[in-house]
């Protein structure tokens, strides 16, 4: 069982995607944080985020066991992430990754940006979480102030849509829902109601 979960940045789906991993009893994996494993590598070493191979070669030592959510929540990490994203040799390097850790029994929830069209168009349900941008700073700035750091709305909201410009308009694996994905716009909902109703989702495509 794959369940692929797509959105920009902020819209509850990774949230929703450990949700759903703990109530179906399958694998999590947050594709985001392999490329910022691979940016805070390279900027803790010093190294060109524009250098492919490099990149490649550090994907390649990646421990998906050792992915820390809170090192790697780091703005500047994900800045740097945002940037070698677009680097198509680490992109396949990543995906071919993100894939196998998918096979693995009993399945697996994925969620990122590009798994309903690239890593996993296979995926038995498909979901494309969103919210407005406005929402979405909301939310960004109100867990940003809960970790005690600082955070200006209107700063966030220009930071998200400047990064939906640049994963929408990337030339390789652009942000966008697959043809055959559920869309859950979660503006108006808690993640109490966006869960029961993904569940709805899922439920509903095994009935069938």
């Amino acid at each position: 069982m794959i369940i692929a979960i797509d959105g920009p940045a902020a819209s509850g789906k990774g949230t929703l995607a450990r949700r759903l991993a703990a109530h179906y009893g399958l694998h999590h994996l947050d594709t985001g944080l392999t490329y910022r494993a691979v940016a805070a590598a390279l900027l803790a070493r010093g190294l060109p985020l524009g250098d492919e191979a490099v990149a490649v070669a550090t994907a390649r030592n990646l421990d998906l066991s050792r992915l820390d959510r809170d090192v790697l929540s780091a703005h500047e990490i994900g800045e740097a992430a945002s940037r070698i994203a677009v680097l198509p040799g680490l992109r396949e390097e990543l995906v071919q990754l993100q894939r196998r850790f998918a096979m693995e029994p009993p399945g697996a929830v994925l969620d990122g940006r590009d798994i309903g069209t690239v890593v996993c168009p296979d995926a038995d349900v498909k979901l494309f979480a969103t919210a407005s941008p406005r929402e979405r700073a909301k939310r960004r700035t109100t867990e940003l102030e809960a970790k005690g750091k600082p955070a200006d709305f209107d700063k966030v909201l220009a930071d998200l849509e400047r990064r939906d410009q640049r994963d929408a308009n990337r030339t390789v694996a652009p942000l966008k829902a697959a043809e055959d994905a559920h869309l859950l716009d979660t503006s108006e909902m808690d993640i109490e109601t966006a869960f029961k109703a993904a569940v709805d989702i899922v439920d509903s495509v095994y009935a069938e």
